[in-house]
């Protein structure tokens, strides 16, 4: 049975796209069945891995029970990662999945269906704390955060933690946080130092220790539609994705 990991973080800009696609992308290329499910409306994870962001079915049908789960699953270039596409379109589900009983257990029911045709799913969220991220986080075994090295993002990662409690205690008894990853940092500055000093000192257990630097190959990955492990495989940026798959394999 395959584990379910939402990368999600309420701040739009730290990473977290790019921290699903590429791990996705580089757990398939460590010859794992993998799954991409696409739950941000912006579609950047499609687009990411070369696929349009007007497929149909997406996840909107699928959420919105038009759709099975398996119609929607489409091949991607990556060998042995597969995606479920998000469009535009999802934007609507954000006023119309509360409408339904037992909403934030959706996406859950979805994904248990194909489950077990995959080794590792992993859910990009959108850039918010609403019926679409807890869908993700009341499915999910663990939770990946991104954090950029900025001050910003260690204020709002007291109220993601926050809402991550919530849902253990209301909806998901058995999610864990798999970790905190350092994203878009520059070693270089003074504030990426101090940031990642304080969050290593406030969660010695959970902060990876692969940083993610920020590095140009990563930014040119998505307007080639490929991950960074295979737009440059070589640069820093992807040696740190591969770096922190391998982490998160050896946490699960």
């Amino acid at each position: 049975m395959g584990r379910i990991f939402a990368v999600a973080n309420q701040k739009g800009g730290v990473g977290k796209t790019t921290t699903a696609v590429n791990l996705a992308a580089c757990v398939a290329e460590a010859g794992y069945s993998t799954l991409l499910v696409d739950l941000d409306p912006q579609a950047n994870a499609t687009v990411g891995v070369g696929l349009p962001k007007d497929l149909t079915p997406s996840i909107y049908e699928v959420l919105s029970g038009e759709s099975p789960t398996v119609a929607a699953i489409r091949a991607s270039r990556i060998n042995n990662l597969s995606v479920v596409p998000s469009t535009p379109g999802l934007a609507g589900a954000g006023v119309e999945l509360p409408q339904n009983q037992d909403y934030q257990h959706i996406l859950k029911a979805a994904l248990e269906s194909v489950r077990d045709q995959f080794e590792f799913i992993i859910i990009d969220c959108p850039p918010s704390l609403g019926p679409l991220t807890v869908n993700a986080l009341a499915a999910a075994d663990e939770v990946i955060v991104p954090v950029q090295s900025e001050y910003y993002a260690l204020e709002g990662l007291a109220g993601l933690l926050e809402t991550l409690e919530l849902v253990q205690r209301e909806l998901n008894p058995s999610l864990t946080v798999c970790g905190l990853v350092l994203t878009m940092h520059d070693p270089r500055t003074r504030l990426s130092r101090d940031v990642e000093t304080e969050l290593r000192t406030h969660f010695p257990r959970l902060v990876f220790d692969t940083v993610i630097p920020r590095n140009v190959r990563i930014g040119e990955s998505p307007s080639h539609g490929l991950p960074v492990i295979h737009h440059d495989p070589h640069c820093a940026g992807a040696e740190a994705y591969v770096a922190l798959a391998r982490e998160v394999a050896a946490r699960v």
